[in-house]
């Protein structure tokens, strides 16, 4: 599954910069995300629960930081399980331009799924996928516009 998308966000790309790297304004904007704590300089545990059609399920991961080029961009990694419901993986590519004094956030989404969750088709799967990214997307440029 792929995805790419932009969010304009309007604050300077050095606010945007330092938000995608606090775990607590990450918390925040994933959808279902319980935890998400710095583990090191640029890893993060995390527990997400989703919901996919009708399999709900508590991911426990890790979140790595890598490729990381301040302020402009980095690949951020991650693979939880999710007991049963089955495992997902995948990273992103962000990439932070300035336009302005807004930032354009810029992102290449390519994550799996595997076991039950796998089970239920790639449509709904990727359905949710984008409205669960256009969510974080929104709520991410949002609370970081709102205090820039």
């Amino acid at each position: 599954m792929e995805m790419n998308g932009e969010e304009r966000i309007a604050a300077s790309r050095d606010v945007v910069w330092a938000a995608l790297n606090d775990p607590e304004i990450l918390r925040q904007c994933i959808p279902g995300c319980q935890s998400l704590e710095m583990t090191s300089d640029n890893e993060m545990s995390a527990t997400v629960k989703l919901k996919v059609g009708p399999v709900s399920a508590t991911f426990k991961g890790a979140v790595t930081l890598e490729n990381i080029n301040p302020p402009e961009s980095y690949t951020i990694s991650g693979e939880g399980k999710g007991g049963i419901a089955g495992f997902a993986k995948g990273g992103a590519d962000v990439v932070l331009r300035e336009d302005g004094a807004d930032t354009i956030l810029s992102y290449d989404v390519k994550a799996q799924v595997g076991g039950k969750i796998a089970q239920l088709g790639s449509r709904l799967i990727d359905s949710t996928s984008k409205k669960l990214a256009g969510q974080f997307f929104t709520s991410f440029g949002e609370v970081v516009g709102s205090s820039g």
